[in-house]
């Protein structure tokens, strides 16, 4: 049995981070992980979002190559992931392991850490195939 709770979450998203091969690992090391159940209004707003469940995950921060010692971030890179979308996205496809879905938003999420736009990650990811 697949368990859902956040601690499984913080888990699956930790053995993602893990994974990722040097040398992203060591740029992504700073990246804070957060877990929530949802995603809050004010994340909505800002995305022009009306639906939560449309929300499985966000990257909040500077991304690499916009970086500047001259101007520094006020607050450290964050990737959020958000459980309960998550869970309903995994539960309609049923043909995933939560592991993976957990792990794909986290690496979607890193990508725009790299600076990658939702195209250029759109053009090598073949989740959706």
């Amino acid at each position: 049995m697949t368990r859902t709770d956040h601690d499984s979450f913080e888990k699956m998203a930790q053995a993602a981070l893990g994974a990722l091969p040097a040398p992203f690992d060591a740029y992504a090391r700073d990246v804070l992980l957060r877990i929530e159940d949802w995603p809050d209004d004010r994340m909505l707003s800002e995305l022009g979002m009306d639906d939560p469940l449309d929300l499985t995950g966000l990257y909040d921060g500077v991304p690499l190559p916009e970086k500047s010692v001259s101007d520094p971030a006020p607050f450290p890179d964050t990737v959020w992931l958000f459980r309960e979308p998550i869970l309903s996205e995994w539960r309609e496809r049923g043909n995933v392991e939560l592991e993976d879905l957990v792990a794909h938003v986290v690496v979607h999420e890193i990508a725009h850490h790299f600076g990658w736009s939702d195209d250029d990650i759109a053009e090598i990811d073949r989740w959706w195939e």
